[in-house]
């Protein structure tokens, strides 16, 4: 499935002081005595338009205690959650038997525009403030996560809510959006047929060619995508992985992982990819030359986030359900040392230092971020960040942690050196993905309600 550019202008909605688009709201300190009656036109029909900034959407999204899903209106959560619930729940309408709608891509030509890199400011990172940017929100987006390129665009994956990957550039316009349907026959899937995924997390390969983007589950003949986040060992579908060409953005490629597969990585050198596999209780390594499983490897309920060390031998995997981190190694595909009581409980998403020696853990239901120096094996420094915290980013000179806390609707700054909370702004309605951009600074977050928030770290 190729992903055409688009004019979506007539669509997303960008706020902020580096706004563009028809759209773009006014910031209030330019705002002057006569223009009252046009800001309140604008408002007129920013609540005619479709898609809603994050501030109104709290008067209509509400939170659930049984999972993390966001509840909008006329829809509702699946499935209880379980001890870690929370994480990806489906939203009702969205469950076996769900009619394949058909999709289509606009042809029209996307213009771009283009913000200059920020020059070295002599600062380090802990040393900056977040400033608030602008707010993108259109109809494509209900995203599980955003990625960043390293080449100007950032890569947003919609889960079934949307069934697409949502491409932006760095002034928030959509640069591209590719529909998640797919003939599996077509990419060599014995028996397969049509079929949509449910785009969930991306990796992107070391030299920006290609972006692994994982499906939740899959819709269409055959499948019985009922699965979630309170899986048990059982009989589910295996799913897929998409290779996508960032250059064309084209689905290229079609990887059979385990069942409901979550975050992925790929190795520094690029010969390997690593899936969590949550409702298969197992990773896929994938080679990347022939875009095959090599294996899977048991580690136990519920794995997801995932670290692969510098030199690509070793990945770091947390294993959310059992309260532990497996280390397994990527050549003789093993689990070969583990993690326990300094994993904390519901270690969810994990990064490591430059140097291997800092392994940066996101414990959801302890409502904190904890450092784990790995040459001792001990807990350096805990930071209470915020209630349920998801996904983080770690800045370019490793001197900070951006990390969103789900159900505050905030971010927060961590300093690595000593674990103190810097800075916590708020970013929308149920943030649960992030990334940091270096070239320019900017900090990325999804709000799964519908919109991604940037940031200026300045």
């Amino acid at each position: 499935m190729t992903g055409r550019p688009r004019d979506r202008t007539h669509h997303a909605y960008i706020r902020g002081e580096r706004a563009s688009g028809r759209f773009a709201r006014v910031d209030s300190r330019v705002v002057i005595f006569g223009s009252l009656f046009l800001v309140a036109a604008v408002l007129v029909v920013l609540a005619a338009a479709e898609g809603s900034p994050d501030d109104a959407l709290a008067t209509t999204v509400e939170s659930s205690e049984q999972d993390g899903a966001p509840v909008v209106a006329g829809t509702g959560p699946t499935g209880d959650g379980g001890a870690v619930a929370g994480d990806d729940a489906a939203v009702a309408g969205d469950t076996a038997g769900a009619t394949i709608p058909s999709t289509t891509t606009s042809t029209t030509t996307t213009t771009t525009t283009t913000l200059p890199l920020v020059p070295d400011d002599g600062k380090t990172s802990s040393e900056r403030r977040l400033v608030d940017a602008f707010t993108v929100w259109d109809d494509d987006l209900q995203p599980k996560s955003i990625v960043a390129s390293g080449d100007g665009l950032f890569f947003a994956q919609n889960m079934m809510y949307r069934h697409n990957v949502a491409i932006y550039d760095r002034s928030g316009n959509e640069v591209a959006v590719i529909p998640d349907e797919v003939d599996l026959s077509a990419f060599g899937i014995a028996g397969g047929g049509t079929a949509q995924g449910s785009p969930v997390e991306a990796a992107f390969t070391p030299d920006g060619r290609f972006v692994y983007v994982s499906n939740y589950k899959m819709f269409g003949d055959g499948y019985n995508p009922v699965a979630d986040d309170d899986c048990d060992r059982g009989d589910w579908d295996d799913s897929f992985v998409y290779k996508i060409d960032v250059g064309r953005f084209e689905i290229v490629e079609v990887i059979p992982t385990g069942a409901v597969p979550k975050y992925l990585a790929v190795s520094p050198d690029g010969s390997r990819l690593v899936v969590s596999n949550w409702c298969g209780f197992d990773v896929s390594v994938i080679d990347t030359t022939s875009d095959s499983e090599l294996g899977r490897v048991d580690v136990g309920r519920h794995p997801r986030g995932v670290a692969i060390t510098s030199d690509s031998r070793f990945a770091y995997v947390t294993v959310m359900g059992e309260a532990r981190i497996d280390v397994v190694d990527l050549q003789s595909l093993n689990v070969v040392n583990s993690i326990d009581d300094a994993a904390g409980t519901t270690p969810r998403h994990i990064l490591l230092s430059d140097d291997d020696r800092y392994l940066y853990v996101s414990n959801h239901r302890m409502n904190s971020v904890r450092k784990i120096d790995l040459s001792v094996g001990a807990v350096d420094g805990i930071a209470s960040t915020g209630t349920q915290t998801r996904t983080m980013a770690l800045a370019d000179d490793g001197e900070s942690l951006y990390v969103v806390n789900y159900q505050d609707g905030t971010v927060s700054k961590v300093r690595t050196s000593d674990m103190e909370i810097l800075q916590t702004v708020y970013s929308g309605v149920r943030p649960v993905g992030i990334t940091y951009d270096p070239e320019t600074r900017q900090v990325w977050v999804a709000n799964y309600a519908g919109s991604l928030r940037v940031f200026n770290d300045e």
